[in-house]
């Protein structure tokens, strides 16, 4: 049935679609005719025609625009039907169903109908028999008559040329019957079906099967029949359409012929006319055949003009097409971004998740937090707080052993260490605080940088379409720029510039002001809080000094805590694992970011390019107009020009605003957005306050880890009773088993082999207690091992611990790490948000050029406009006293010269188009600026001209005024400088280089263009006002150079000398610390240096943990990197490999599943060995049983085979279970590779759909691509044409304007002849009066021949002359009368020539006035042209698109019927897959029964153990015949067990057999089921087919018949036209003939002219040799004129050159003197820089020089103590004298000789401290007596020995004096034997300190010059003197022990005081001058 339906319809389709197409070409070639024969009667009117033509262009566009809107709304109407349908077929499968009962019914119904439809057809059929007799026609079913009937009146309608309703009353009866049959066959059907349903699964007779059968064969015998007649009535059809269409085409060929007819005999009728007639006819003949080719060129271009509307019509439906892909993708990306969106909230939430669940963690510990809080306020980590216990404990060490030196400088010192505490304590909360913003600002940051990069992304997406748009129209704009901005503009510009610029920079001075003045307030407020915070930390400090006990006894309880941290730990892992994955994932978005910058970038970049492009081209464009305006424009042309500009200026500002509204709503937006940022910040600190509380919560469930193994501990103990116990039960049992030892030795009387029996149970017990008792004391070894290991896992779980303090210590630095690189990150997007902001800017520069370009364009029109009007009053405004053919002459070659040179500069502006748009970009923020201040310089330039001066004064004041305030400004920051020691701004330096720059730059850019004369003399005014401003500029930046070189200087000069004055004051601080002497201060500063040490220790591993730290860090990110990057090749791979596996996938499901067999088949084989193995041991153990006898060894050996047989027992039950496991995993596999299979393919399908969706875009895109190159090429080839067409045209102008001048020229020669006729003599007055009257009449040459005969009548006539004075007199006045007449008639020719030269010049300017409203028009044509075929290619892409979405839909009704196809090859594949898995299921069930009988085999075993137990017993009893019968019964039993199995195992298989068939029969029923409903399906279906062709049918028919009403109106209305237009080619024909006839009457009087005319040209070619010669005259004068012209322009420019040469050294001198400013600020920024160094180091040396006073004064007090005890002791021993040395001295003095014992005695004096004087004069007194010497020695006396002159040349011992020797032993004595202890390098001071001098005060004279001399000077020893030091040492030597010798002039001065070094001396004094020195005094 549907293949018949769907050939009729087809057939009816094509007869329709040949008759519409027939008739289509019919309708056109009528009307292409009517238009060339209409077109022939119109001749002047082109301007009426194109209005016309516009106003119905303009009426289709409007059509269309309405056709396209309706279409768009069909377009969304079609959608959202697809959508519905998709919902509606999903809803039809559920409704189906319900439906079918009702079907059912209403197909008994339709039964019922049927039956009696039937019966009134064979009525009918009767009836028409008995009516119509005769016709013969027998029916051969019930459908041949109402065929029959549609057949006649097809014909007949067809052959009688009009349609009726019958053919569509007899199509609808066609389908109602058709219907009937459908719903007969449903009935027969349902019919069958309930039979079917009824009889079930019995077998249904084969008699209703073979009636079934003829009855289907009928039915197809039928069907074949119905389709054979309805394929005879097509053909029929098409005949008869056929032969009418060649009908109508013979007629139309007719009918054409005789036009064509018609035509050649009129041709044939103007030929022969002209060919009887002379040349003259010819002109008529070229009229008609022009107006012919007019016709013909206008149908022509009326056909291209419908090509070029169908065209445009495709390509607007293909542009749909394309705005169509455009949305879809709009469609997709809003998807992606809504999902992102989507995975952001999640994130957030899980956020939300986890502060909630970290939440009652938290609330739980916060008893423990704040205990820990009150002590740590702010450190979190344990190694904080041993830190901080460490300063605290030495800090009260400090304490301690500061008071008791002094109570007032400890107090002091140690506010001062506890404030150092306190701040550095401070710093660090800080710095903890400052990373916590920083981490949740980055955090924040990324989020919204996030969100901007996605709106960016789609600003981004938005600027490119705009971007082409733009493309677009600039390409549009190049053909219509023109004639920019005049030069002067630029030049007056520049002070304006100026002036702008120093506002700028004065307000950048304020608002730099305004920062300095927030940044001192702010400062201020820092200061305050930190003073606060001071105070804070004070009182917190004496907190401290209280709880400092309180803190020693929790650490105890923090040390047993931190054992339990290891969770916190793991958690920390934890949450490095979520860092590591978010900093993973912001790589993944930096990447990405990455990419959208380097793709904006790229945009950027050709945006930028393409900005360039558009300001070259813009600058070409104002070169090439600049000159042109300058010669063209006038006075008024400024006026229009100026207030032109006045609005744009206007519509600039406008902008302007717009643009700064734009940027405060930006602005805006920013600030919202950073409250937000600030908003998520709060929540991270929320986040991470709740994650410390979750690891307080932590700690504290270390706590219960603790608890935990306090209980193990318990449990332990418990076990170590219980054992205890076990032993003592054992004692117990040995002492019973004695006993019973006992007891079986009292009774022997029983027999041997029970005694033996029972010894051997008594040996294996106590084997058995011996085992136990052994694994007993394993295990007690086993627990005290274990109680070991628990010791040694507390201790490694405190070190443990200890390294989980510093792994925490490692994870903040990690943390720290991260917040860098996340800042890092942030820097980046930073970056992206420039670049986008970047962009933006570019956006609007681009949309502000356009507005200008347009504004230009317009600008441009007028411009043109106003010269043709100039040109116009020119050409109507010129003197005109005589016109001569010179002057016109000139003026036409002039006006053909400037329409080539036009031509010209428009074909040259075409081509440097796109070079000035790219000077335009360049120069366009200049223009703007020019543009904005044009108005005020036009104003100042015609009405104020004099006020510039008045202006620039004013201006040069308030530049001064600027300059102050910018000194101002820079001192406030010089003061500031000084305060804050910091940078000083360099931006005022800044601002005035780019002023000056800019300044430069303009006027180099200022100067390229020619001036007027006019115009430069204000410009050399300008231009030395400009040098004045520059010289005034130059001079104030020298002077501020000069202010800013001082500044520099003056500021160095004082930091070095602060500089200079910290040295010595730090100088001297470590001279007075090293002057100190005091032993308890060394031993201070030593325990300092260790402590320093240990610091400096622990810092340094520190530093190697953290630089280790660093290392891994980096090695970890470059790890991270590598493995990014490796993912994303193996994300591709996984692609490939998708893409790869899908197509294999149905093979490889395949090798799984037999894999899978084979692997079950193979673990079945194992169990069989299994089993078998089973088995045979089973055997074994009954042959072992069988054979064992009466051995008493039975019972062991059974006992252990029977433990062996329940092992493998056991095992064989996991083994089976592991299998049932291993299965179920199998089949879940199975189903899971299933699932993704139908996956795979349903993403196959797919991307196969859009694979095919972008080759047919593609196939789209070419074939529009070669219809625009066709369109371009014939475009070129139409303005070729055009181009030809122009030169012709303007060549046929020259040629009439030369004949015209010609005649004219002719005219005006005959004129001056005339005046010498007035001296004729009387008798010529007759002829001369006949000449005159015909004069008028005649032409000019008869005239001038008549003159010429008058002449040689004169000549004759010279005698009469005397004879005839009296008749001359009379005959001169009226010669006089006749000459006035003669005058006053030339005067009228001559007026009448001027009025036809006005006339011509009136028709002249008409005729440019029309060319002008052509062009106007053909561009207005060409617009509306252009939209009309945008329009219509809209429209046919919109019906495009609705014929896609039906093809979509039956492409998809076709997919929706394979994928029910493919169902049910699935349906089959599962269902064979269900019998394989079936198959399965029987083999485990086999399995199973397999493992029951061996169950059940083991379970016998286990009773025949048991039985054999029994019998083992009974045997030893003496019992052998019993297990002989048991025996035998169990053999019995097996046989019974074995064949019960057998019949069982029968059943199971019957049974499973069964319930295969059952399984087997219910697919069946459910198969029959699902196809019942496919077919009522399939039948639903096509009834709606059904109706939907009946209803496109009953369309196409009524839309057929109104086409055939349209056609027939059209038909009469282009006869009715044939007529009409047949009698004007009839009127035409005799009007031709009339005219033919007055023609020739006309040639014949023009012949007599010529041959007049022909005397004429004679003449008049003489003339014209003349005015040659005087034409070329004036052409040499011309190009004389021409080349001084042109030298002096080449002067001028010159001048301008040498200008701007001049101008051009100026800027590089100043751009030089720029560079060095700007090296001179580097300078001083680098001196500036080296200041704020040098202020630093300062601040440094103060700290250090207030450290150094604080240890001064220490050191002060106890020098004080040292000197005091020095004082005393010095004191006490100078009474006081050395036995030893006197000694010495004594005996010294008995062995010298004699000369020489005087030197003795002045040395003992000296030593005692006797005065020279007074020794003299003992020496005097008594000079030899010894006894009055040794009196005086020992009572005291004053007298001495003379002293004898030194002799340090004496070089042997006994020769050389007492001194020299002495000299030496002091010299050997003086070098120590040990060196001395080194002190610390800040101990070591200069030698000039003054703490020496102090020390060598308070050192007695004995030892206060004596110092060590050099290792050279130990030669020589005195035999007799003993060893000992001269130098008296401060502190007890290495050298000497306690037993040295006892002088107290010797000893040392005390044990305590510092190990210094003997006081040193200068190098120059040698030890042995310093001692003679000694000796001299």
């Amino acid at each position: 049935m549907s293949s018949w339906l769907g050939g009729l319809g087809s057939g009816l389709g094509q007869s329709l679609g040949q008759v519409g197409g027939s008739l289509a070409s019919l309708t056109g070639q009528i009307s292409n005719f009517t238009k060339d024969m209409l077109m022939e009667g119109t001749e002047d009117v082109p301007a009426d025609l194109l209005n016309s033509g516009r106003e119905e262009n303009e009426a289709t566009h409007s059509v269309l625009r309405s056709e396209n809107e309706r279409l768009k709304k069909l377009y969304t109407d079609l959608e959202e039907k697809h959508e519905a349908s998709e919902l509606q077929i999903k809803q039809q499968s559920s409704s189906y169903r319900s439906q079918l009962q009702q079907k059912e019914e209403e197909i008994n119904h339709l039964k019922a109908r049927q039956i009696a439809l039937q019966d009134e057809l064979l009525r009918l059929q009767s009836a028409a028999q008995s009516v119509h007799p005769g016709s013969g026609r027998v029916p051969a079913a019930t459908a041949s008559p109402s065929l029959s009937y549609g057949i006649s009146h097809h014909v007949s309608a067809f052959h009688e040329d009009d349609m009726d309703f019958g053919d569509v009353i007899s199509s609808q009866q066609e389908i109602n019957r058709l219907s009937n049959e459908v719903s007969r066959l449903k009935s027969e059907l349902g019919h069958w079906r309930h039979i079917a349903e009824v009889q079930g699964t019995q077998s249904s007779d084969q008699t209703e099967i073979c009636k079934l059968q003829n009855i289907i064969k009928e039915l197809k015998q039928n069907r074949s029949q119905e389709i054979d007649d309805h394929q005879h009535e097509m053909s029929v059809l098409q005949n008869a359409h056929q032969q009418k269409l060649t009908e109508i085409s013979r007629r139309h060929r007719e009918e054409l012929s005789d036009y064509e007819e018609r035509i050649e005999e009129l041709e044939n009728l103007l030929q022969q006319g002209g060919s009887g007639v002379t040349v003259t006819d010819h002109s008529k003949m070229y009229d008609m055949q022009n107006t012919i080719q007019i016709l013909q060129t206008e149908k022509v271009e009326s056909t291209k003009k419908i090509e070029e509307l169908e065209d445009k019509i495709k390509e607007i439906y293909k542009r749909l097409s394309s705005a169509e892909h455009e949305r879809e993708v709009w469609k997709r990306e809003q998807e992606r971004l809504e999902v992102e969106k989507r995975q952001l909230t999640e994130q957030c939430e899980r956020l939300k998740l986890e502060c909630s669940t970290s939440q009652p963690l938290a609330r739980g510990q916060r008893d423990v937090v704040t205990e820990e809080e009150r002590t740590l306020p702010q450190s979190s980590s344990a190694a904080e707080v041993l830190r901080l216990q460490q300063a605290l404990t030495d800090a009260e060490n400090e304490i301690m052993r500061l008071s008791s030196l002094n109570q007032d400088n400890s107090l002091a010192e140690d506010n001062q260490k506890l404030q150092m505490c306190v701040q550095i304590l401070e710093k660090e909360k800080s710095l903890l605080s400052q990373e916590k913003e920083e981490l949740q600002m980055s955090l924040s940051k990324l989020s919204n940088e996030y969100e901007v990069i996605k709106n960016t992304a789609t600003r981004d997406i938005d600027l490119f379409s705009q971007v082409r748009d733009l493309k677009l129209n600039l390409e549009v704009k190049e053909q219509e720029l023109n004639q920019s901005i005049h030069e002067n503009e630029v030049l007056t510009a520049e002070l304006e510039e100026l002036d702008r610029q120093n506002q700028e920079a004065t307000k950048h001075v304020i608002l730099i002001k305004d920062q300095l003045s927030k940044q001192q307030s702010e400062g201020d407020s820092v200061i305050k809080k930190l003073k606060e915070d001071l105070d804070d930390g004070k009182q917190r400090i004496h907190q401290l000094e209280d709880d400092k006990m309180n803190i020693i006894k929790e650490l105890d309880m923090q040390k047993e805590k931190l054992t339990h941290s290891e969770r916190a730990l793991s958690d920390l892992q934890l949450t490095k694992q979520k860092l590591e994955d978010k900093v993973e994932d912001l790589v993944d978005q930096l990447s990405k970011s990455e990419k959208n910058n380097f793709n904006i970038q790229k945009e950027n970049c050709e945006l930028r390019e393409h900005i360039r492009q558009n300001e070259e081209e813009l600058s070409t464009v104002r070169s090439e107009l600049t000159p042109s305006q300058s010669q063209d424009s006038n006075s008024n042309l400024k006026d229009d020009f100026l207030k032109e500009r006045e609005t744009e200026v206007r519509t600039l500002k406008q902008n302007l605003s717009e643009v700064e509204q734009l940027n405060e709503h930006l602005k805006q937006v920013a600030f919202d957005l950073r409250t937000e940022n600030e908003k998520l910040v709060v929540a991270c600190e929320d986040v991470r306050n709740q994650l410390e509380e979750s690891i307080a919560g932590n700690n504290q469930v270390s706590l219960e880890r603790t608890a935990m193994l306090e209980t193990l501990k318990c449990e332990k103990a418990q076990l170590e009773a219980e054992l205890c116990g076990a032993e003592k039960r054992l004692l117990e049992e040995a002492k019973k088993y004695k006993q019973t030892i006992e007891e079986l030795s009292s009774a022997r009387s029983l027999t041997t082999s029970a005694l033996q029996l029972e010894h051997e149970r008594l040996v294996q017990l106590s084997q058995e207690k011996d085992s136990e008792i052994a694994e007993l004391k394993k295990s007690i070894e086993q627990m005290n091992t274990d109680h070991q290991q628990m010791k040694e896992s507390l201790l490694s779980s405190l070190e443990e611990q200890k390294q989980l303090t510093q792994l925490i210590n490692e994870k903040e630095i990690c943390i720290v790490k991260l917040k860098e690189k996340s800042s890092e990150l942030q820097g980046e997007l930073d970056k992206c948000a420039q670049t986008l902001r970047k962009n933006e800017t570019l956006r609007q520069t681009i949309e502000e050029k356009d507005r200008s370009l347009g504004a230009m364009k317009e600008e441009n029109n007028h411009l043109q406009e106003e010269l043709e009007r100039i040109r116009e009053q020119q050409s109507r405004a010129v003197p005109m006293p005589e016109p001569r053919a010179l002057d016109s002459t000139t003026e036409l070659e002039s006006e053909l010269s400037r329409l080539h040179i036009i031509k010209d500069h428009l074909e040259e502006e075409i081509k440097h188009h796109q070079k000035m748009i790219e000077d335009q970009n360049q120069n366009k923020l200049q223009l703007l600026q020019s543009l904005q201040e044009q108005k005020k310089e036009m104003d100042e330039f015609r009405y104020q001209h004099e006020q510039m001066n008045i202006t620039h004064t004013q201006l040069f004041l308030e530049k001064d005024e600027e300059i102050k305030n910018l000194q101002k400004t820079i001192e406030q920051i010089k003061a500031q400088l000084h305060e804050e020691r910091r940078d000083i701004p360099t931006e005022n330096s800044d601002i005035f280089q780019e002023t000056k720059v800019q300044s430069l730059t303009i006027e180099n850019e200022s100067e390229k263009h020619d001036l007027s004369k006019a115009e430069t003399e204000r410009l050399v005014k300008g231009i030395k006002e400009r040098e004045l401003e520059i010289k005034l500029l130059n001079e104030k930046n020298i002077s501020l150079t000069k202010q800013i070189d001082q500044l520099s200087k003056d500021e160095v000069g004082k930091l070095t000398q602060i500089i200079q004055q910290k040295d010595l004051e730090i100088q001297a601080l470590h001279a007075r610390i090293s002057s100190a002497s005091c032993s308890q201060d060394v031993v201070y500063l030593q325990q300092q240096l260790h402590a320093y040490a240990m610091e400096r220790e622990k810092v340094m591993v520190v530093l190697n943990e953290k630089t280790r730290e660093n290392s891994q860090l980096k090695t970890e990110y470059h790890k991270m990197i590598d493995i990014i990057s490796a993912k994303e090749a193996a994300l591709i791979k996984l692609q490939d490999e998708n893409k790869k596996m899908s197509t294999r996938f149905e093979s490889s499901g395949q090798d799984m599943f037999k894999e899978t067999i084979q692997n079950l088949s193979r673990i079945i084989r194992e169990k069989d060995i299994e089993i078998d193995a089973l088995s045979q041991k089973c055997q074994t153990l009954l042959t072992v049983l069988q054979t064992s006898g009466t051995g008493s060894e039975v019972g062991g050996v059974n006992s252990n085979q029977f433990e062996e047989l329940l092992q493998e027992r056991d095992k064989l039950k996991q083994q089976v279970k592991k299998m049932e496991e291993w299965k179920q995993q199998v089949m879940t596999t199975v189903q899971n590779m299933q699932h993704e299979s139908a996956q795979l393919q349903e993403e196959l399908h797919q991307l196969q759909a859009q694979v095919l969706v972008d080759s047919d875009n593609n196939s789209k895109l070419q074939v529009d691509y070669t219809g625009l190159i066709q369109s371009y090429e014939r475009n070129e080839t139409k303005l070729k044409n055009f181009g030809q067409e122009l030169a012709q045209v303007q060549h046929s102008i020259g040629q009439l304007c030369n004949t015209k001048d010609l005649l004219l020229g002719k005219l005006d020669i005959m004129s001056p002849q005339l005046s010498p006729g007035s001296s004729l003599p009387a008798q010529s007055a007759e002829p001369l009066k006949a000449c005159q009257s015909a004069g008028p009449h005649e032409s000019p040459q008869l005239l001038q021949q008549e003159v010429d005969d008058l002449r040689r009548s004169l000549q004759e006539k010279d005698a009469t002359i005397r004879t005839l004075q009296e008749n001359n007199h009379r005959l001169s006045e009226s010669v006089a009368a006749s000459s006035e007449v003669g005058r006053r008639e030339h005067e009228q020719t001559d007026s009448e020539v001027k009025q036809l030269k006005e006339k011509q010049e009136v028709l002249q300017n008409l005729l440019k006035e029309k060319d002008l409203l052509i062009k106007a028009k053909s561009d207005q044509l060409h617009s509306s042209n252009e939209n009309f075929t945008n329009k219509v290619n809209e429209n046919e892409l919109l019906r495009q698109a609705v014929t896609n979405l039906k093809e979509r839909i039956l492409i998809l009704e076709m997919d929706i019927s394979k994928l029910k196809g493919e169902n049910e090859k699935i349906v089959e594949t599962s269902r064979g897959k269900e019998t394989e898995y079936q198959a399965l299921q029987e083999t485990n069930m086999k399995f199973s029964m397999m493992l029951r009988e061996k169950e059940f085999e083991c379970h016998s075993m286990r009773e025949k153990a048991l039985a054999f137990e029994q019998l083992l017993k009974e045997k030893e009893q003496g019992k052998a015949g019993e297990l002989n019968q048991l025996l035998n019964a169990v053999k019995s039993m097996q046989e019974k067990t074995v064949t019960f199995q057998q019949e069982r195992d029968q059943v199971m298989l019957a049974l499973k057999q069964k319930q295969m068939e059952n399984t087997t029969l219910q697919n069946e029923v459910q198969h029959l089921r699902d196809k019942e409903s496919r077919l009522n399906q399939e039948l639903q279906r096509l009834r709606d087919h059904l109706l939907e062709s009946e209803d496109s049918h009953t369309r196409e028919a009524l839309a057929a018949e109104d086409r055939e009403a349209k056609l027939r109106k059209k038909v009469t209305v282009l006869e009715e036209k044939l007529v009409s237009s047949s009698n004007a080619m009839e009127n035409a024909s005799h009007q031709a003939s009339v005219q033919v006839e007055s023609l020739q009457e006309q040639l014949n009087v023009i012949s007599k002219q010529r041959d007049e005319t022909a005397l004429q040209l004679s003449v008049s070619q003489e003339q014209v040799k003349q005015y040659a010669l005087s034409l070329a005259n004036l052409q040499m004068v011309l190009e004389h004129f021409q080349q001084e012209e042109k030298a002096m322009y080449s002067a001028e420019l010159e001048k301008q050159n040498q200008l701007l040469a001049e101008w051009k050294k100026k800027a590089e001198t100043l751009e030089g003197k720029v560079l060095s400013l700007q090296e001179r600020l580097d300078e001083a920024n680098a001196a500036l820089d080296s200041a704020s160094r040098l202020t630093e180091q300062l601040d440094l040396k103060e700290e250090q020089i207030e450290e150094l006073k604080k240890q001064n004064e220490l050191h002060q007090e106890m020098l004080d103590d040292a000197q005091k005890k020095l004082m005393n002791l010095v004191s006490s021993t100078e009474g006081k004298v050395d036995k030893v040395l006197m000694r010495n001295l004594f005996i010294g003095h008995f062995h010298t000789p004699k000369n020489q014992r005087h030197e003795v005695l002045r040395l003992m004096g000296s030593i005692l401290g006797v005065k020279r004087e007074e020794m003299e004069q003992l020496f005097a007194e008594d000079q030899g007596g010894v006894t009055r010497w040794m009196s005086g020695w020992l009572g005291g006396g004053s007298k001495s020995v003379p002293s004898t002159p030194l002799r340090p040349s004496q070089q042997s011992v006994f020769n050389s004096s007492f001194s020299e020797l002495f000299v030496k032993f002091l010299e050997t004595e003086s070098h120590p034997s040990v060196p001395p202890p080194k002190l610390p390098v800040h101990d070591l001071k200069p030698l000039d300190s003054p703490g020496r001098r102090k020390v060598d005060t308070s050192i007695p004279g004995s030892s206060k010059d004596v110092a060590e001399p050099r290792a050279g000077r130990r030669t020589d020893l005195s035999p007799f003197l003993a060893p000992r030091s001269a130098a008296v040492p401060l502190i007890n030597p290495a050298g000497h022990g306690l037993g040295g010798p006892g002088h107290l002039l010797l000893k040392p001065i005390s044990d305590v005081l510092p190990t210094f070094t003997p006081l040193p001396v200068s190098p120059d004094n040698s030890a042995g001058v310093v001692l003679k020195d000694l000796l001299k005094q």
